[in-house]
């Protein structure tokens, strides 16, 4: 697939997923702070700027268009819905699977400091 069309998720509002989100990491005892301390590792964005995005409706693709890729993002390995993270050629996919990966690493109770590889 090449591009960055045709992936009904790039059209998708990060409004939409961010409560999915929210819920998965919440069932597993972690919190809201959690989940936006994880966002704003890999984005860059802040509270203010990550509220302002939900509040906006932003796609997946504008949302990844305007952040400010944590360097650290290529450490994040592993598989999301059956595929290897670091072998995605779509880069805007890629982006949204390490998000994906990062909230799954959340949610099964690994420690914050691992999640944001630091």
């Amino acid at each position: 697939m090449s591009g960055s069309s045709g992936h009904r998720i790039f059209t998708t509002t990060v409004t939409s997923v961010y409560p999915l989100y929210l819920a998965k990491v919440e069932k597993k005892g972690r919190t809201r702070d959690e989940l936006d301390a994880v966002i704003e590792w890999l984005t860059g964005y802040d509270r203010t700027e990550l509220d302002r995005h939900l509040a906006a409706g932003t796609t997946f693709a504008d949302f990844f268009a305007g952040a400010r890729l944590n360097p650290h993002a290529p450490l994040i390995t592993g598989v999301v819905c059956g595929v290897r993270v670091e072998s995605i050629e779509d880069p805007l996919m890629q982006r949204i699977r390490y998000l994906d990966k990062l909230v799954d690493e959340l949610a099964k109770g690994r420690a914050l400091e691992k999640v944001l590889r630091s």
